[in-house]
């Protein structure tokens, strides 16, 4: 099965129109000002409408407030809401209500115990993603460049689709794909010449590099 790769974190519109270019799923737009790849609502506005219905726009936030979360939705239009911060299942809910979009929960992964703050989740979130647990000292929930023991993922309960994150470029995207069940990958530092700047050539090779893998194991 296809993989499905959401590019996240895009910030310009040779970014966006090469993600797409080159069969990106998912497009994420991130709004969290500490990050260095933090965009207004109204800026990735006017990159998805360059690609809007060619793929699935994907807000993504850190405990945002409902004022914050307004804007986005109505300025941005997205198709699904990530949720990268510390919100509680009763707060998903309430979100979905309040929006009438699907949920993407992300958790943070070191260890095995870390797994299994998911199981209030399953039936609330319509997806999950694993990512790397930052290194200390960073402010970032995400887009630190780090990995996690993808083994882990083993003991999940096979009803739980997700998309996995943290620490993915072409050089281990074919053991990603092989070693988890998957569904999906998302990247950002990853195709990256320097903190929230994409290089369009390891766009182009990370998507070289999925695509080599999926080859090799047909």
């Amino acid at each position: 099965m296809k993989p499905e790769i959401k590019i996240c974190g895009l910030k310009t519109p040779d970014a966006v129109e090469r993600a797409v270019a080159r069969g990106a799923s998912h497009i994420g737009f991130i709004f969290f000002p500490k990050s260095p790849r933090n965009i207004s609502p109204e800026d990735a506005a006017e990159l998805a409408d360059r690609v809007r219905g060619q793929v699935k726009i994907v807000a993504v936030t850190v405990d945002a407030g409902d004022e914050e979360l307004d804007d986005i939705v109505s300025l941005l239009r997205p198709d699904i809401l990530q949720l990268h911060g510390h919100e509680s299942p009763e707060r998903i809910l309430h979100l979905k209500a309040l929006y009438g979009l699907p949920v993407m929960k992300a958790f943070s992964v070191r260890e095995a115990g870390d797994l299994d703050r998911v199981d209030p989740f399953i039936g609330v979130a319509d997806r999950f993603l694993f990512d790397a647990k930052a290194p200390a000292g960073s402010e970032l929930p995400g887009g630190n460049g780090v990995s996690f023991d993808w083994s882990l993922m083993a003991s999940l309960d096979e009803s739980v689709e997700y998309m996995l994150s943290g620490g993915l470029n072409k050089d281990n995207v074919a053991s990603a794909l092989s070693s988890t069940r998957a569904r999906g990958l998302d990247i950002s530092s990853g195709v990256e010449s320097a903190p929230g700047v994409k290089d369009l050539g390891m766009i182009d090779a990370f998507f070289d590099a999925v695509n080599s893998s999926r080859r090799q194991s047909a």
